[in-house]
């Protein structure tokens, strides 16, 4: 039997991979505060956690739901529209605003299951089990999303790779 490693070194290893997950499914204003409850609550479970589970994949799984709850939440709100707030600079530098775009506009399911597989890494295994479903399923909507960001995107297949985490938005 394996030895849990400290909570801070989880955070270190998979904080990156849940950012863009988060990213990718809530949008680039949400995916903080999406990454901080993420952790949050793997904080608080990460004790009862068997050392042999895949960290990963309960992080992304966790991930979807403060994701949903977060989706939720936003869908509750008025939303302003006399002015528009601006990116700021930094969030622009580190991102592609066109494949973020083009991501969004992807059907939620085609959306997480790229995110899932892509971005995380996850077996569509993993994937299927997360979003409720089969494993068919599941790498069709990731076949059919990266179609249509091979479609949509303005750079084209050679800008989106099919390989693991070979999408970043």
């Amino acid at each position: 039997m394996k030895a849990k490693q400290p909570f801070e070194a989880v955070v270190e290893g998979h904080g990156p991979t849940v950012l863009r997950v988060c990213r990718a499914i809530v949008g680039p204003i949400d995916a903080d505060d999406a990454w901080s409850e993420t952790f949050l609550a793997a904080m608080k479970a990460y004790p009862d956690l068997p050392a042999d589970a895949n960290i990963e994949a309960w992080l992304v799984t966790v991930a979807h739901r403060k994701a949903i709850d977060i989706t939720r939440a936003r869908s509750r709100h008025a939303i302003p529209t006399d002015t528009v707030p601006e990116t700021p600079a930094a969030a622009r530098h580190d991102r592609d605003d066109d494949l973020a775009d083009a991501l969004e506009r992807l059907p939620t399911k085609q959306r997480q299951a790229v995110a899932y597989h892509y971005l995380a890494g996850l077996p569509y295994a993993d994937v299927a089990a997360i979003l409720g479903g089969s494993t068919d399923a599941a790498r069709r909507a990731a076949a059919d999303g990266i179609a249509a960001l091979r479609r949509t995107y303005r750079n084209g297949s050679a800008a989106v790779s099919t390989s693991r985490r070979g999408v970043t938005p």
